[in-house]
């Protein structure tokens, strides 16, 4: 485990503490034990195997890959988010945004009970602590990684969402014990890489020095939402994380943005 920043910085202002924590690489052979939706667009897979034992995922936004066979080639590889896992049930969730017909979205919407996976990972995590207010901005990618966030909260801890889905159907539930606020932002899909409408939701929130800021979308949008917090509204780098999630035109994009 390695810390990466301090509880203070050179000035002496707080900043948040975030630490890299490396995890043993390993493959785990995985039988889909449920299918269900969360929403008309949103599919809960939840696998079960042996191989869970020892699986670790020490943040909200780690990522497992997922090899997916294809005809006649290497598998395809694709990150999703741990929504859930319970080692001593040997269970973990996935949760699969099923709007593009790429091989891990096939693949969700064919599995059946019985149905195997490989998957590899976590390799990492970035474990934030010292935050009491948080703002979550992601669009449907982002959810598990939101959510999950959400459900691990503690009561001591406030959370405003702004979550960019199709309409009101997508919309979720998340039981917490911390003090909860969500915008829907409603837009077609054909819109996901237009930023305004969240920047447009996220400036109706109160932005304190002691907010985290978490932002997870398709790579350009998180890119102006991280610009807009920082040249804009002032918010300080060392309390934000963004990430892009996928990219317009490419297959298996993610993306830190510094």
């Amino acid at each position: 485990m390695n810390d990466i920043s301090s509880t203070q910085n050179d000035t002496g202002s707080p900043v948040p503490n975030i630490q890299r924590v490396r995890h043993e690489l390993k493959r785990r052979e995985l039988t889909v034990e449920t299918v269900e939706n969360v929403t008309p667009n949103m599919l809960r897979i939840t696998l079960t195997s042996d191989d869970l034992a020892d699986f670790i995922s020490a943040a909200p936004d780690d990522h497992v890959k997922l090899f997916l066979a294809v005809e006649n080639g290497e598998p395809e590889r694709r990150d999703y988010t741990p929504r859930r896992y319970d080692t001593e049930a040997r269970r973990l969730v996935l949760d699969f945004a099923v709007h593009e017909a790429g091989p891990a979205t096939q693949w969700a919407l064919e599995a059946r009970p019985g149905t195997s996976l490989t998957i590899g990972g976590p390799r990492g995590s970035a474990v934030i602590s010292g935050v009491k207010r948080w703002i979550l901005i992601g669009d449907e990618t982002a959810l598990p990684a939101i959510g999950r966030r959400i459900e691990e909260a503690g009561a001591d801890e406030t959370i405003a969402v702004v979550a960019a889905i199709e309409g009101p159907a997508e919309e979720q539930r998340f039981d917490t014990k911390a003090a909860l606020a969500i915008s829907w932002v409603h837009r077609p899909l054909s819109s996901a890489t237009d930023a305004a409408p969240i920047i447009a939701a996220l400036d109706a929130i109160e932005l304190t020095p002691d907010t985290f800021v978490w932002i997870a979308a398709e790579g350009s949008v998180a890119r102006a939402v991280r610009t807009h917090l920082v040249e804009k509204r002032g918010h300080k780098l060392s309390w934000l994380k963004a990430a892009g999630y996928w990219a317009k035109g490419k297959a298996d994009s993610h993306e830190t943005i510094e």
